[in-house]
């Protein structure tokens, strides 16, 4: 048996999901494609990025030397930690939950509720954001869609259209965000190489304008919004062909074309154009296109954003979706958010539940949505790296697949430093933020009583598969 099936949790799981499918199966449900590398890299990478589309307000907020510093530095104190986190745990527990089975391994089925619930809400209040932002641009050329019911309506049937895609099939996703992928990020090389003769690099030095104040709390924001997600993707192991080969090399690959395409266009926009500051915020790419390239290439990165918010989207969705049919393997919600549809394989009540959430919420303004997911994604980072130090400590022999090759004092000074930023995004947040996570939290904790009372009186049908294991259990 191959090393990522020695975690008994893993192969419960695994058990679980194959039993499930051949009843599935015989339900006339079309066999079950499992997800290869390349659309993997392209699904990871658009959990965490999607392409530069969103740096520029860093630039606005600190001026460019801050701005490209961030972008350098915040990889190797958040991006690698968290990367290297996800490929260790996500071999080691391969099923759809991810994070909220290693919560679940590690403190207990509370945490591992609440640590589904927190991730499950930052996921579809993230999504929230991705319509809206595709909207903004198409304004630009339909001015119809910037209030009112127009705007209303556009936003309503893009969100829908999106989330049927992500019905037809995780494969089909896969292969949509290559090709999105790849679209969206020709227009940055192509400005990358026009921009060249005209670089001054004494550009890149500049702290900012004088006159213009730092805004820092916009400054975190950014980077963190742009460079978080990587463990999103570990929902999906359970769909992944081979998941402890192919999850190493996907986050690598993932982590190079996400690095490598927020720093080179930085540089190149940022050395070929004199600076104004105030001109640095979401957009401002397509206008130092036009100035260097034509209007030729504004236009193509203005559908460029469009088509990697729809990657965005995609690839979300998929996650959140995913996580919720996990915590449904694992007991923590009804089986039936475990349904897949018996034509596509793809988990359609997860995918439902999700959009109407994301509908629900996707009339807030763009800056409230990022604040409010930047909170909760940092409340289930902390239980994130806790959980990891947790099993490493627990299970010391446990084989696995990929292991960080730290010791335990290396993995808590891995840990530690990106856990001050977290505590540093939370801290610079607004009341309206603080009060929306609290009662998001609430809910979350009255849904894990709730789902026991559920239970105990069998008003639905529940996975007996998410019990937590004992440390016996594991046969080393």
């Amino acid at each position: 048996m191959e090393d990522s099936l020695n975690s008994p949790t893993s192969q419960h799981l695994l058990d679980h999901r194959e039993g499930r499918e051949r009843v599935q199966h015989g339900a006339n449900t079309k066999p079950h494609k499992k997800l290869a590398l390349l659309p993997l890299v392209f699904l990871i990478y658009f959990e965490v990025a999607g392409g530069p589309y969103g740096e520029e307000p860093a630039v606005g907020a600190a001026g460019p030397l801050i701005a490209i510093l961030g972008f350098v530095v915040f990889p190797f104190i958040w991006s690698i930690p968290e990367a290297l986190l996800t490929a260790e745990l996500a071999t080691t527990f391969p099923g759809n939950g991810g994070f909220v089975i290693w919560a679940n391994e590690a403190f207990g089925p509370f945490w591992g509720s609440l640590m589904g619930f927190w991730k499950f809400y930052s996921g579809v209040i993230n999504l929230a954001s991705y319509p809206v932002l595709c909207i903004d641009y198409l304004k630009l050329v339909i001015p119809a869609l910037s209030s009112g019911l127009p705007r209303f309506v556009s936003i309503f049937l893009s969100t829908c259209v999106l989330s049927f895609l992500n019905y037809s099939g995780l494969a089909i996703v896969g292969y949509t965000a290559v090709a999105l992928g790849v679209v969206s990020l020709l227009p940055f090389v192509l400005l990358s190489l026009f921009s060249l003769p005209k670089i001054d690099p004494s550009r890149w030095l500049s702290s900012g304008q004088e006159g213009v104040e730092r805004d820092w709390a916009l400054y975190f924001n950014t980077i963190f919004w742009n460079l978080n997600f990587w463990d999103s993707a570990s929902t999906l192991a359970g769909e992944v062909e081979e998941p402890h080969r192919t999850f190493p090399k996907a986050l690598l690959y993932a982590g190079l074309l996400t690095c490598l395409g927020y720093i080179i266009p930085l540089l190149a926009a940022t050395g070929a154009m004199p600076l104004d500051q105030k001109s640095w915020v979401g957009g401002y790419f397509a206008d130092v296109a036009g100035i260097i390239a034509g209007n030729w290439l504004k236009i193509w990165m203005e559908i460029g954003a469009v088509l990697s918010i729809i990657g965005l989207f995609e690839a979300q969705l998929s996650s959140a979706a995913y996580q919720l049919l996990g915590m449904a393997d694992l007991g923590f919600v009804p089986r039936i958010f475990a349904e897949r549809s018996r034509w596509f394989n793809t988990p359609w009540m997860a995918i439902l539940v999700s959009t109407v959430i994301t509908l629900s919420v996707c009339f807030f303004s763009f800056t409230e949505i990022i604040s409010t997911v930047n909170f909760l994604y940092s409340l289930g980072m902390l239980l994130e790296f806790a959980a990891f130090l947790r099993l490493r400590r627990k299970f010391p022999t446990l084989k696995r697949p990929f292991e960080v090759p730290l010791g335990f004092s290396g993995l808590v000074l891995m840990c530690l430093i990106p856990s001050v930023l977290l505590v540093y995004v939370m801290s610079v947040a607004s009341k309206l933020v603080y009060l929306a996570s609290v009662l998001l939290t609430s809910l979350g904790i009255a849904l894990y009583y709730f789902m026991n009372f559920c239970k105990s009186r069998k008003w639905f049908e529940f996975s007996r598969f998410g019990d937590k294991l004992d440390e016996d259990d594991y046969v080393l």
